[in-house]
């Protein structure tokens, strides 16, 4: 999987030592279910498999190449939160927890798409930090130009089975240079086959080139999160990992450098960084020696004469003894460490009509696996799902720091305009526990109430239009009742509110009349419906209003009769009425 950087040096006996102990410190804060044996070397309960490439190969994205196998330092890279603050910076001491700033720029790019396009992932850009570490050194140690892209080409060995898996060419050597055989390439260390579906553009240049850091950090991203595998959740985690390379050693070492980065990272300048020295392909670093070519036989010497015995030597005196080494006390786990599990800390329901804030606040809290409180853990908060929700301020995701009580207590949701269900998930930030899942609504905007803005009486005569228009005004608990769906109809009856059809009207675009409309109040509340006419049918009629959250109003709307004019008498005939005869 990594690519061949020249001669590499071989780590002695006590690097391997502290390398074993690294992941035996590690691995109760990696994941539940990855176990350390005595040497320090990990399994993962219930491997999958690895997935299929969608190339109709059942291997990884990497073709399962080798890796690098060195592991981060014991110590943080970041001191431990002090009792006065809960937010301290991260050191920028070693280059071990720097990353290159085009490399690290480009994971946290990725980690930005992914919460957009595939919130429920929750992948974190320490991850995509911690496979660049293991699979190039990140990318040789940042040595790509401003646009992303590797100075030289990164390739892995030839996949041509021998010592590696077998496979044979899948893209004419346009990635590869092979056109016999597949190798891993680019950063990521994607073989051809699987770039030709998981490739991406990461950086908006129009082309997908697995040699660009944007390009390939950004279809790691995509081909973790592939399954709706949830990051935050140690299961999904780990399947995810085990696709990219189906190794348990190889993700006891992703593991270990997410840990790392987790607690604490810096930039530093492209082409610093460290590349790694070992990787899973190195042999043990054992030379045998040639054997010896056999002596001829060599003449027997003359017997030498016996020593004269020498004097009894004087016995010395006794040495006193050390005093015992003071034993190295037990390491205080940090708070972080400590967490069991998170609990529901009373949380109400979350409900909120569109466009408003949720009244009610998510409260978690930290505890320990004997239910104690856990302060100063950081618990992360991410909205997942189809929704435009947010928490105030816009943001999907928000970290707060656990209380002396253990509760961490997420800022106020903001519903969109979306109704709808989705989820708010806390985790704990550097700890790969089970998330604690809460759920929300949001409803439509409603109104449970309506009044008529002026109390002047509708009337108009038979054939003509309305003077009048009729305005009404929604509110919802006594507050103003803005962009509220609502129906007006033009009824039969207070008993049968089916639409009309005779009586006032309302027109379409093309003039026709209409007697239903769907309309929505304004910014304040306000509904104006549209001029009302009369047709030929003389009468007392309704307009019945109604809003989503079961506001109505029922307005009289009359009718009358058009005059009609008496004609003048002839004068024979008042000539006639007044003789009589």
């Amino acid at each position: 999987m990594s690519a061949h950087f020249g001669t590499r040096l071989r780590k002695g006996a006590v690097n391997t030592t502290v390398a074993a102990l690294a992941v035996a410190a590690l691995a109760a804060s990696q994941a539940p279910d990855v176990t350390a044996d005595g040497h320090g070397r990990q399994t993962a309960a219930d491997t999958p498999s690895a997935a299929d490439n969608g190339s109709g190969i059942g291997d990884s994205a990497t073709g399962n190449s080798p890796y690098y196998t060195d592991l981060p330092p014991l110590k943080s890279p970041n001191p431990a939160p002090s009792e006065s603050s809960a937010t301290t910076p991260a050191a920028t001491g070693t280059t071990e927890s720097g990353i290159p700033a085009t490399v690290l720029d480009a994971y946290k790019k990725a980690e930005a798409e992914l919460a957009r396009s595939k919130p429920g992932c929750n992948l974190p850009w320490q991850l995509l930090a911690a496979i660049g570490k293991v699979e190039s050194g990140q990318a040789r140690g940042g040595n790509v130009t401003a646009d992303g892209t590797t100075v030289s080409p990164i390739l892995g060995p030839v996949l041509n089975g021998v010592g590696f898996a077998n496979i044979s060419d899948t893209d004419n050597g346009a990635y590869d240079g092979d056109s016999t055989y597949d190798r891993a390439v680019g950063p990521m260390q994607f073989i051809p086959s699987t770039w030709a579906w998981a490739g991406r553009d990461g950086n908006a240049d129009g082309k997908k080139d697995p040699n660009n850091i944007y390009d390939a950090a950004l279809a790691a991203g995509h081909y973790l999160c592939r399954y709706d595998w949830d990051m935050s959740a140690t299961s999904g985690m780990r399947s995810a990992i085990l696709s990219y390379n189906n190794s348990t050693d190889y993700l006891n070492t992703v593991l270990s450098w997410l840990e790392y980065y987790r607690k604490g990272t810096h930039e530093i300048p492209n082409g610093t960084g460290t590349v790694p020295d070992n990787r899973s392909d190195d042999g043990t670093g054992y030379t045998p020696t040639s054997p010896s070519t056999p002596s001829s036989p060599s003449t027997p010497s003359t017997p030498s004469t016996p020593a004269t015995p020498s004097k009894p030597s004087t016995p010395g005196k006794p040495t006193t003894p050390s005093t015992p080494a003071t034993p190295t006390p037990t390491p205080t786990p940090t708070p972080t460490e400590s967490v069991g599990h998170l609990e529901d800390a009373g949380t109400a329901s979350l409900t909120a009509m569109a466009g408003d804030t949720f009244t009610e606040r998510i409260g978690t809290r930290a505890e320990t696996a004997a239910g104690k409180a856990v302060a100063k853990v950081r618990i992360r908060f991410t909205v997942v799902g189809d929704t435009d929700a947010t928490f105030t301020g816009g943001e999907r995701v928000a970290t707060i720091v656990t209380d002396a009580k253990g509760v961490a207590l997420a800022p106020a949701l903001q519903a969109g305009e979306k109704t709808g269900g989705f989820t708010v998930r806390a985790t704990v930030l550097g700890r790969t526990l089970s998330a604690l899942d809460y759920k929300a609504t949001v409803t439509a905007r409603a109104a449970d109430a309506l009044a008529r803005t002026s109390s002047t009486a509708l009337t108009c005569t038979a054939g003509g239009e309305f003077a009048d228009g009729v305005e009404v005004k929604a509110t919802y608990k006594g507050a103003v009742a803005d962009k509220v769906a609502a129906t007006a109809t033009l009824i039969k009856s207070a008993d049968d509110a089916t639409a009309n059809d005779k009586g006032p009207y309302f027109k379409d675009a093309a003039g026709n009349p209409v007697r239903t409309l769907d309309l929505q109040t304004d910014a304040n509340g306000l509904l104006a419906l549209p001029k009302l006419y009369a047709d030929d049918t003389a009468g007392t009629y309704l307009l019945r209003i109604t809003t989503t959250g079961g506001a109505t109003l029922t307005v009289e709307l009359t009718i009358t009769a058009a005059e009609t004019s008496t004609p003048s008498p002839t004068p024979s005939e008042s000539e006639s009425a007044t003789t009589g005869s």
